[in-house]
C-alpha cells in the first residue's frame, strides 16, 4: 500500500490552485494525478482539511472478533488444521478465511506427526528385476 502524500505537498497543491493554476498544470508540476488534485480540493471544500484520512483502509477481517478464541484453541491444540479450528469453534467462515486469521495472528503451521511414516507407504521407483521392460520393443510393420 502506498503512503499518503505529505502535508507539505498537499498545502503546496492547494496554494497553487488558489493562485489560479489549472488542475492539469498542478498535476504535472507536482507529479500527481489530476484525480488526486480534484479529490484533495473536494476534501478541503467538504471538511476544511487537507490531511489524509486516518485509520486502516479496506474491509475489516471477518473473524477479528474471534481472534482470541482462535489463539486460545491453537494454544490448547497446536496440531489443529484450519478446517478443524473452524469446526471446533463453529465459525461461519470458509477454511481459507480461518487460514487468513491464523496468518494474521502470526501462528505457525508446522504440524507434528503422531508417528513416523511407514517406509513402504510411498514407492519411489518400481521394484528391480520385475521381469518386464517398461517399453517392450514391437516389431515394425511394413
Amino acid at each position: 500500500m502506498m503512503a499518503a502524500f505529505s502535508m507539505d505537498l498537499r498545502v503546496r497543491i492547494f496554494e497553487a490552485r488558489d493562485a489560479g493554476e489549472s488542475t492539469s498544470e498542478i498535476a504535472e508540476r507536482f507529479d500527481v494525478s489530476p484525480a488526486f488534485v480534484r479529490r484533495l480540493l473536494q476534501r478541503h471544500r467538504e471538511s476544511g482539511s487537507l490531511a489524509p484520512k486516518s485509520g486502516p483502509r479496506g474491509p475489516q477481517p471477518k473473524l477479528r472478533p474471534q481472534y482470541e478464541a482462535i489463539r486460545t484453541k491453537i494454544a490448547e491444540y497446536p496440531d489443529l488444521t484450519a478446517a478443524e479450528v473452524r469446526d471446533q469453534l463453529q465459525l461461519r467462515a470458509s477454511t481459507q478465511t480461518v487460514w487468513r486469521a491464523l496468518v494474521a495472528l502470526g501462528l505457525t503451521f508446522k504440524k507434528r506427526h503422531s508417528k513416523r511414516p511407514n517406509a513402504n507407504a510411498t514407492m519411489s521407483k518400481p521394484p528391480a528385476n520385475s521381469g518386464q521392460r517398461p517399453f517392450a520393443s514391437r516389431p515394425l510393420s511394413a
